[in-house]
């Protein structure tokens, strides 16, 4: 028997071992799936990178967004990734260019270029801006072409114009060819800049186009481009809030038909009793302000696309708390994978232009009053400020190009 017992000795450390190592393997699976659990969860807070031991709590309960998670499709990922763009984002403008056609701001921030106007002013004073270009995740090539229309410059002269400038920047500096532009972007409004550009293909299909004509027939690359609002600021009026009684007519529509949807909607609704269709603009005679005044009587406010897919209509819907509806084929919205534009307007196809009344009157009121509520929400997004504001049009297009620089390797 004792002859028998001899190998029990060896034996044992093998067990101790099997053991220990079927211990490190059952933590390492808890460990495992709890940081799957927080991925899931949490995704920003490891895939970014943030050092949560520093984002101090207030950052995730920021009061300027306190109720407003509804109107966002991630509100905790919209605050961490905001609160990292405040904290680290650098912009470097080349400097190069003449000021009366390249950078330069337009006199009065007014009209359908404004948006291009505002951000050109805002990144100037913004925390964003950095003169080492070192430092800088992105680079703004500051093309404005409002003063080469104003001159009655030809886009076939534009397109020669911007080529060459950038033909410079990229003969002058190393930045452009480390990438071949990917980490470079550029502004423009209305399609005055969309066509003078379009014409040079390596900076439409390399940079980032932030325009307020993001029409695919011209090439727009919803992950790539940034869809810019069109608004048309001054307002004439104050912002529309809790005035849901005084709404009583249910759809208006005032434009000219410049587009076959514009055509099709007046042709069959502008005789209707319920919808408030108009065949062209509000004559000024008739009153002031006749046209903005509607837009506090109204629940829906109807916004075809014109010339483009896009409409400065939409951004004065917000603005004076009139429901925006939709009426546009392909138009990647504003700021629409931040924005839940369900939440706070009515999104239609152009087909569905003959059914419209209809389709509004079988909107409970219940559903209104909420898409009124959260219209109201989200009017800060699509306000430009001189100096900028949290939260406005200017930092939620920078918060636009931000998630877009975390694709850029180099």
């Amino acid at each position: 028997m004792a002859g028998n017992l001899n190998p029990l000795p060896s034996i044992s450390p093998l067990c101790s071992l099997q053991r220990s190592l079927l211990t490190l393997a059952a933590l390492s699976l808890v460990l495992f799936s709890y940081l799957s659990y927080k991925s899931l969860h949490f995704p920003l807070r490891y895939s970014l990178g943030l050092d949560l031991s520093s984002t101090p709590l207030k950052v995730v309960a920021d009061r300027d967004l306190e109720d407003f998670s509804d109107i966002y499709h991630s509100p905790e990922v919209f605050r961490l990734n905001y609160a990292e763009m405040e904290r680290n984002f650098k912009v470097y403008i080349y400097p190069d260019g003449d000021p009366n056609t390249f950078y330069q701001t337009p006199r009065k921030l007014t009209g359908k270029y404004a948006s291009e106007g505002y951000f050109f002013q805002n990144i100037r004073e913004s925390q964003f801006r950095t003169d080492i270009p070192e430092l800088a995740h992105l680079f703004f090539i500051p093309i404005s072409c409002h003063k080469m229309r104003g001159k009655g410059t030809s886009y076939e002269n534009m397109t020669i114009i911007v080529r060459n400038y950038v033909d410079s920047l990229i003969s002058k500096y190393p930045y452009w060819n480390r990438t071949l532009g990917a980490d470079h972007f550029f502004v423009t409004c209305h399609d005055v800049g969309v066509r003078a550009t379009e014409g040079v293909p390596f900076l439409v299909k390399n940079s980032i186009r932030v325009v307020c004509s993001p029409s695919y027939d011209v090439g727009f690359i919803p992950h790539k481009d940034v869809a810019l609002p069109q608004v048309l600021q001054p307002f004439a009026l104050p912002a529309g809030g809790n005035d849901i009684g005084n709404r009583t007519t249910l759809g208006f529509w005032a434009g000219h038909r410049n587009s076959k949807i514009r055509v099709i909607l007046a042709r069959v609704w502008e005789n209707d009793t319920e919808l408030d269709i108009k065949n062209n603009r509000i004559n000024r005679s008739i009153g002031p302000l006749v046209y903005q005044k509607k837009f506090y009587r109204t629940k829906f406010c109807i916004c075809p696309g014109g010339s483009q897919v896009n409409s400065a209509r939409i951004t004065d819907s917000i603005h004076y708390g009139c429901v925006p509806v939709i009426l546009s084929n392909y138009y990647d919205l504003p700021f629409n994978d931040i924005l839940d534009w369900r939440k706070f307007s009515v999104i239609l196809k152009e087909n569905d232009v003959y059914r419209l009344k209809y389709i509004l009157k079988d909107i409970p009121e219940e559903q209104f009053v909420t898409l009124h509520k959260n219209l109201v929400k989200v009017q800060k997004h699509f306000q430009w400020n001189t100096p900028p504001v949290r939260f406005d049009a200017f930092h939620m297009v920078m918060y636009e190009l931000w998630l877009r620089h975390h694709v850029i390797k180099y």
